[in-house]
């Protein structure tokens, strides 16, 4: 047989005959179908569908009488990894950095300095913007992989070209661990079964598990998640889109034999969804029309693996694959620190053109004076007369903005780049934050927001996978109302794996054996688990009965696993999926075989699943399950009532619960199903709602089975992370998908609602009882009144939320259509204000965005952070202010997405605590100090100009103008703002209500910005007056001469320089090594620089006004006095400041700063252990050791001390705990601590 009609003959597949179908031609006549004759046959699927491309495969033209040939130009296979090219990358990355109103400031100064003449140097001004700006564009690079080798056959031969060369309709071939070149619908597979095996890590960041699928018909297993709407998994099998069979296209020249099209769709970024179809041509026969979806599409960047080599046809080459499209940045997140930056820079600014207009107006009311106007030594030109006065005066305004400009340091935007790109670095690199399981860490997407992890008051998280561990486990099933349980307990034995218990009556009768029958096969077969064997079914079948597994089950859906493991451990097994044929073991050791027809896969909205399979009987019967929700108004007969008993009290004690029903299929109805099903998958356009509306239709008329249980177990130490953040100040809203019993005793069990809580119900329920507007009023009568009644104590209110989806869209629909019922939404966000915790169930993905929306919008404007796990959180994540991703069971679209990944709920607790704190307190100590010492340098400058005529001669020199802020200043503050701790990790740990001093963007507020440039302008008059007077002796030096102006400069930027960087010092609290040599070294670097810069005759200088002038003022006993004077005068008032506060009114941190100070004197007066200390009793509690004064020493099992001290308080060492020197014990706000000689270690 030609390998063509071997292609179209293969069994088991419909084959849909259609007549040549000219899309051009049904566009322009509005899609109307055409008719032949009286009984015309409408072409399969044609419809309005203009955005769609026509891929002809082989680049061969249809056959004569088919579809008319119109060539379509598609761009080439060429891919940029950036956003520049070597001829645009100067102009674009410019305007991009221009476009930054700082770099646009410093670019006009330096042009102004460069046009006119000013009183100090181009250089000043142009070196550091040209340094930012290099520094900048260095970090974007044009990076191309165009070049790699790819095979395409033409003709019947593989001919090798380069990547770039690649156009769509070519066929590719592809082997073993190479990576797709674009993106391809696979032809053909060198398996046997058809399958190619992908890894996803590239797109996804998938790469650890592994799940095969076998290739079925186009309408069987699907590769998106069937049942929880989760991501594809990293390795999945591509189907064929035509035939099970591949033995007739394994050679070159078979599969260029191929005459088909393709029309699919118009590139998209979605990476798991595609529509199209195949129309295949033989001689003049009709094309047969076959769909196409996101299971036959192979995507640029993925690898194949296990696979010796495919055949597949571009379809979307070069910027038009779903990864180029990925490339496309997500909208940028602004920090509140970068506003409040923003906020102070034109303030700052509004100073610079105050001061400037202030010296122009005094120059001239100074030259009013002809004497002074044009003194004897400094006569004007003849041009300089004849210019007006306005041009003069614009003139000298614009000296003045540049003599000041420094007030607005260029450095400061690079140092807090630089400070939050390496401080990014210890999120990574913290080792309490790697999770050994999946051998990962925390991973930071983009350091631009790190200081907005201190700042977060509303956190939202997803439940399973995030609170929970997703990892189920089954618990039992109900089948008509009678309880299964597998291992369980009858008259003191456990039964055993095989054996399944009736909790109501142990001998069923017929009709009830024949739906509990059919209920372990509807859960045996309605899934889309995969079966990894290592053995036959024989050996499975011994391995059963003789507890050797043999075969373990894998499925990107944790749900299906547990129901198919939890059949077998009840006696049915799930063998495998062979050509099409399911096959499952049942009581009886009998192999059952049914044909796998359709798959009616999982979505959010319809939230079930169905199967139709054939019974060797020949029967057709429906399986379906899904949440109660969808399945029970699709109920026709069946015990409803004993089962949703069951499943309400299952959901109250926290499980997941599925209910399974059935129908049976005549042979009409299954193919009226066919029909339905096969119209729809062939649609191009709005092939989704048109597969729904066939579900919709198919599923109906169910007889109920029964229902499961499964357990998703909370993450390790999720309450506790929980507990942390709401003692933190943080308000936690939990938002799924899940029905709202099971997720509001997963609340309770996560503390995210305590028992005390007083719930508030606002569901679908109570409001088509009361009404949404009356619910809504009588719940803000309720907390208003609780407010009243508890006065200004917020501490007694503790309310909790219940929201479903339905009521939520509700709220927002009414206030779009209906003003005059009034502003839900303000009265919905004013119940939730004076709540502890919010429950959102029933949210679709979009919901949980709007949700987070809604908060963000409110007129508070708080912080959000949004946390989840799965592809339906990745919309809130990009919502929300900061976006965490979890690294969980459902892909990598969370992480992916997300500015910040970690392994497990828990590591959030330390990431917002710890890290949060610590990035938010260095960066404002960063932003605060910057203004303050440009102050300082800067006021000098402007009060000088009173004593030189408002002549707009500079008081510093040019050099150190320029290095002022580059070299001087820059590496201390950049080191604090890296390595600052002002209270430990342990502390801040131990103390989550320490997050509640640094909200709400405190430490940035005005009345801080206010004292810090108010301390600046204090410490320049200090500066400046401080040595005026001192020159005005006339003794300054011993020999009895009088300094000049450049000396008085220097003395004064002397000042500076010690004062601000003192100043820094004593606001840092922990100080190492690194701390010391900056600090000291940067003040050393000050000194040899003066010495070097005014003690030697650079030859490259045209003069020197420095010589000499350094060492001339250091040669003065009077100058050292006055230094140290100034400095002293200028630092006391901060230092008073800071110890009146502390002692009248701490803050939270500043007594945690004492508590550790008190605790290290503890430390020092209790070493060596000199003394023993008395045991006041054994422990029952084998891991904790009750010690004297009643305190707790915890102790692990796995630490060598602890085991130490037990083997010796268990052995009657009683009292004496000499032999354990030289350990210390330190008692703190937590306990004992112990610490071993050397690093610190602690419990």
């Amino acid at each position: 047989m030609h390998a063509l009609d071997t292609f179209l003959t293969c069994p088991g597949i419909p084959v849909i005959q259609a007549k040549p179908c000219q899309v051009e031609e049904s566009l322009s006549q509005g899609g109307e179908e055409e008719e032949e004759g009286e009984g015309g046959v409408a072409c399969v699927g044609e419809e309005i569908w203009v955005d769609s491309r026509t891929v002809y495969i082989g680049h061969k033209e249809p056959p004569p009488g088919a579809e008319a040939y119109i060539p379509q130009r598609y761009p080439d296979n060429r891919i940029l990894s950036s956003k520049y090219t070597f001829w645009n990358f100067i102009p674009k990355n410019l305007f991009e950095q221009f476009r930054r109103i700082a770099n646009f400031y410093f670019l006009v100064i330096f042009l102004v300095q460069l046009i006119i003449d000013t009183p100090t140097s181009p250089v000043t001004s142009g070196l550091p913007l040209f340094f930012v700006i290099t520094v900048t564009a260095i970090k974007q690079a044009d990076c191309s992989i165009n070049e790699c080798p790819v095979d395409v056959v033409q003709q019947g031969k593989v001919v090798r070209t380069q990547s770039h060369k690649l156009r769509v309709g070519d066929i590719v071939v592809v082997r073993e661990d190479e990576t797709f070149p674009c993106d391809l619908i696979l032809l053909s597979s060198s398996r046997h079964d058809g399958t190619c095996y992908v890894t996803t890590a590239s797109l996804d960041g998938e790469s650890k598990r592994m799940v095969e699928y076998y290739s079925l018909s186009p309408h069987t297993h699907p590769r998106v998640d069937p049942l929880m709407s989760a991501p594809p998994l990293p390795l999945f099998s591509a189907h064929l889109p035509t035939s099970l069979n591949t033995l007739a296209f394994r050679t070159e020249q078979e599969v260029d034999s191929l005459h088909a099209t393709i029309e699919c769709e118009q590139p998209q970024p979605d990476l798991y969804k595609f529509v199209g179809r195949i129309n295949i041509y033989k001689d003049k026969e009709e094309p047969v029309a076959r769909p196409l979806g996101a299971e036959n599409l192979l995507l640029r960047g993925a690898t194949l693996k296990n696979t010796q080599h495919i055949y597949a046809v571009a379809v979307y080459t070069g910027m038009e694959t779903k990864m180029a499209l990925n490339y496309q940045s997500k909208s940028q997140k602004r920090s509140a620190v970068e506003k409040s930056m923003n906020a102070f820079l034109i303030v700052y600014l509004f100073i610079l053109i105050s001061k400037a207009v202030i010296n122009t107006v005094l120059k001239y009311a100074w030259q009013w004076s002809p004497d002074r106007d044009e003194p004897w030594y400094n006569h004007r030109t003849e041009n300089e007369r004849q210019r007006h006065v306005v041009i003069r005066a614009f003139t000298d305004f614009l000296a003045f903005m540049v003599l000041f400009n420094y007030i607005i340091p260029v450095s400061m935007y690079v140092t807090v780049e630089m400070q939050k790109f390496l401080g990014s670095y210890f999120i990574t690199w913290d080792e309490e934050m790697f999770d050994e399981e999946l051998g990962e860490g925390a991973q930071v997407n983009t350091s631009d927001l790190n200081e907005e992890l201190g700042q977060v008051e509303y956190v939202f998280t997803d439940k399973t996978g995030t609170l929970t561990e997703n990892n189920m486990e089954f618990i039992e099933c109900c089948v008509d109302g009678n309880v299964y349980i597998p291992h369980a307990i009858c008259n003191g034995q456990i039964l055993s794996a095989a054996s399944s218990i009736d909790m109501i009556d142990s001998s069923p009768g017929g009709y009830r054996r024949e739906h509990e029958d059919l209920f372990f096969r509807a859960l045996c077969l309605c899934h889309t688990v995969q079966v990894k064997e290592e053995e036959t079914v024989e050996s499975i079948k011994r391995g059963i009965h003789q507890g050797r597994p043999t075969s373990f089950y894998i499925s990107s859906s944790p749900d299906e696993v547990a129901l198919v493991e939890g059949m077998k451990r009840l006696g049915y097994t799930y063998l495998r999926l062979k050509d099409n044929y399911m096959e499952i073991l049942n009581k009886d050791d009998e192999i059952e075989r049914f044909e796998l027809l359709h798959v009616l896969n999982f979505d959010s909205v319809r939230r079930r699943m169905s199967v139709i399979v054939k019974s060797s009987a020949g029967e057709y019967l429906l399986f379906c399950k899904g949440a109660d929700s969808s399945i029970f108004p699709r109920i026709v007969s069946g015990k409803v009532e004993q089962v949703k008993a069951r499943v309400e009290l299952n959901a109250v004690e926290g499980l997941r619960t599925l209910c399974v029903a059935y129908r049976r299929l005549s042979e009409s109805d299954y193919q009226e199903t066919c029909l339905h099903l096969n119209e729809a998958k062939l649609a191009l356009q709005d092939r989704e709602q048109r597969l729904a509306q066939a579900y919709d239709i198919i599923e109906r008329d169910f007889v109920l089975l029964g229902a499961t249980a499964v357990e998703d177990r909370l993450q390790e130490k999720a309450a506790d992370t929980i507990e942390s953040l709401h003692k933190a100040g943080m308000k936690v809203w939990v938002l799924t998908g899940d029905k709202m019993e099971t997720a509001a005793a997963t609340c309770y069990a996560s503390k995210l609602f305590r028992r005390s809580t007083q719930i508030l119900e606002l569901t679908k329920k109570r409001t088509e009882e009361q009404g949404l507007h009356d619910v809504l009023f009588e719940l803000n009568r309720t907390v208003l009144r609780q407010r009243s009644i508890s006065g200004l104590s917020m501490d007694c209110l503790d309310f909790g939320l219940i929201i479903d989806g339905a009521t939520l869209s509700a709220i927002l629909k009414a206030n779009q259509e209906d003003a005059g019922c009034g502003n839900y939404r303000e009265i919905f966000l004013e119940i939730s204000r004076h709540c502890s915790a919010v429950l959102c169930c029933r949210m679709a993905p979009l919901q949980k965005a709007q949700i987070v929306k809604l908060i963000k919008a409110s007129k508070e404007h708080p912080i959000t952070l949004a946390v989840g796990d799965g592809a339906n959180d990745v919309s809130m994540i990009l919502e929300a202010h900061v976006g965490i991703g979890i690294m969980g069971k459902e892909g990598r679209q969370a992480a992916r997405n997300s500015d910040y990944a970690i392994p497990k709920f828990k590591h959030l607790k330390k990431m917002l605590l710890v890290h949060g704190h610590y990035y938010y307190i260095r960066i404002a100590e960063l932003v605060q100090y910057f203004f303050y010492k440009n102050v300082c340098f800067i006021f000098p400058q402007f009060l000088y100009q009173f004593f030189c005529g408002f002549s707009q001669q500079p008081l510093y020199d040019t050099a150190y103008l320029t290095l002022y802020n580059i070299s001087f200043t820059s590496l201390p503050i950049l080191l604090y703002s890296l390595v600052e701790q002002h209270v430990t990790m342990d502390t801040l740990k131990r103390d989550p209500s320490l997050y509640r001093d640094i909200a709400k963007n405190s430490l940035l507020r005005w009345p801080v910005f206010l004292y810090w440039t108010c301390l600046g302008l204090f410490d320049a008059v200090i500066f400046f007056f401080g040595a005026y007077f001192l020159f005005d002796n006339t003794t300054f030096t011993s020999n009895g001469q009088m300094f000049g102006n450049w000396t008085f400069g220097t003395l004064v930027f002397t000042v500076l320089v010690f004062t601000v960087t003192l100043k820094l010092a004593l606001d840092t609290h922990h100080w190492t090594w690194i701390n010391h040599f900056v600090v000291w070294g940067s003040l050393l670097f000050y000194v040899i620089f003066s010495l070097l810069w005014g003690g030697i005759i650079w030859p490259f200088l045209n003069y020197q006004r420095m010589y000499y002038v350094f060492m001339q003022m250091l040669s003065s006993g009077p100058a050292w006095l006055s230094i140290i004077l100034l400095i002293t005068v200028s630092l006391l008032p901060d230092v008073i400041k800071k110890v009146l506060c502390r002692a009248l009114c701490p803050t939270a941190i500043e007594r945690a700063q004492d508590h550790e100070k008190l605790s290290v004197a503890v430390v020092a007066e209790s070493t060596p252990l000199s003394s023993p200390l008395s045991c006041k009793g054994a422990s029952t509690d084998s891991s904790r050791v009750h010690l004297a004064a009643a305190k707790v020493l915890s102790l692990r099992r796995s630490d060598p001390l602890p085991q130490k001290l037990l083997v010796h308080l268990t052995e009657g060492g009683g009292a004496d705990l000499r032999p354990l020197s030289p350990y210390m014990l330190r008692l703190s706000g937590a306990g004992f601590a112990y610490y071993a000689p050397g690093p610190e270690t602690s419990v």
